[in-house]
């Protein structure tokens, strides 16, 4: 399909490089922030998915590598797009990702075996629905790049090189060094000043409960005080039929789904993170990929809060057995040890290990355990 040269025509690639390139750039920028959080997404995936006989597990390995590549193409998509480097490769080098993504993303909202794509990390969930609908509405911009690509293409190899050397090596600079410390940017609900939990005491548990109406099908939700009065009237009942009940809890810890269980499947979390002392939990998700620097890290810090009158307790999702091994194999038998499920552990600290310091409800400070040093200019009050 032949497309006029015309002022229009132009103004319109330029209008849709910009649009695709800055969405592009903002999609990678938020993932790396935190390649290990993609690199977890993807193991979802190659976990998930199936096709016939055919699995990827194996290439569970390779998911921070895939996650640095994915990662590095967007953005290198993205500045090339705002650049116009390359501008044939780099339309078609979109249209193929464009394909792979709305592909995937399809067949993920149909199949719904991942419930969050990441395609823009912790910084803005997106169902998948609204993911799929996302790419086809980046789609339609993508097809007029790729039909005016070759609009007043000019021969620049040097120029366009270095902006694409430069896209690269950046990237791959910013995500190795967010791979190799906590992320630069925390988008997490595990966010140094977040208060986990709720301490003003004067604030009440709320129940609501959502009625239909049988005439006109209306459904509206009710404070349960407020529905006690409306209740006193005889025709409620023939107007009105339950639906469904929630309670909002204002002290509930602020993170979906995360407990602190002891050996007998107790959840202690509200008790150790509300507690007006402070408290140091390191997180453990993986004894297989941590190394003697990282063992160091974990005494050095036992030391540290034994002499400060911090508690420090470990929170870990390997099996019981394994984890009582490995304290006693490295003399840190005195700890307290607690089990969460692996995800909601990796969503406190990519760091593994990695420290987290609580009081009475607040988040004080993280740590990765390279950088575990960092704990004693924490002022303690």
């Amino acid at each position: 399909m032949q497309i006029k040269d015309t002022k229009q025509n132009w103004t319109l690639n330029v209008i849709a490089r910009v649009f695709v390139g800055l969405v592009f750039i903002f999609s990678s920028f938020v993932k790396g922030v935190d390649p290990l959080g993609t690199a977890f997404k993807i193991t979802d995936y190659l976990t998930a998915w199936q096709f016939g006989g055919l699995s990827f597990e194996w290439l569970e390995p390779a998911a921070p590598f895939l996650s640095m590549l994915l990662i590095t193409l967007e953005f290198l998509v993205g500045v090339m797009l705002l650049t116009g480097s390359f501008r044939r490769f780099t339309a078609w080098l979109l249209a193929l990702m464009m394909l792979f993504f709305t592909c995937t993303t399809l067949y993920d909202a149909i199949s719904n075996k991942v419930n969050d794509c990441g395609c823009f990390g912790d910084a803005i969930k997106l169902t998948n629905w609204q993911t799929f609908w996302k790419n086809i509405i980046l789609d339609i911009p993508t097809i007029w790049i790729v039909l005016t690509c070759n609009l007043r293409r000019k021969k620049r190899t040097e120029r366009d090189t270095l902006v694409a050397t430069f896209a690269i090596v950046l990237m791959v600079i910013f995500g190795l060094f967010n791979i190799n410390n906590e992320p630069c940017i925390d988008f997490r609900p595990w966010k140094v000043g977040n208060q986990m939990v709720d301490m003003d005491e004067n604030l009440k548990v709320k129940s609501y409960l959502t009625y239909r109406n049988k005439t006109t099908g209306e459904t509206q939700e009710f404070l349960s005080e407020d529905l006690m009065k409306k209740m006193e009237d005889p025709a409620w009942e023939e107007c009105w039929e339950w639906e469904s009940s929630r309670v909002e809890d204002p002290h509930e810890i602020k993170a979906d789904g995360f407990a602190m269980l002891d050996m007998e499947m107790n959840d202690h979390a509200q008790e150790l993170i509300i507690s007006d002392h402070y408290l140091m939990i390191a997180t453990l998700y993986d004894l297989e990929k941590i190394d003697e620097r990282a063992i160091t890290s974990l005494q050095r810090m036992n030391e540290f809060c034994n002499e400060n009158d911090i508690q420090l307790v470990i929170l870990s999702s390997v099996l019981p057995e394994k984890i009582q091994d490995f304290l006693h194999a490295q003399h840190l038998d005195d700890l307290e040890y607690y089990f969460a499920d692996a995800t909601a552990i990796k969503t406190i600290l990519r760091s593994n290990p990695g420290y987290i310091l609580l009081k009475e409800g607040k988040v004080i400070g993280k740590w990765h355990y390279r950088k575990a040093r960092g704990v004693a200019d924490v002022t303690l009050n």
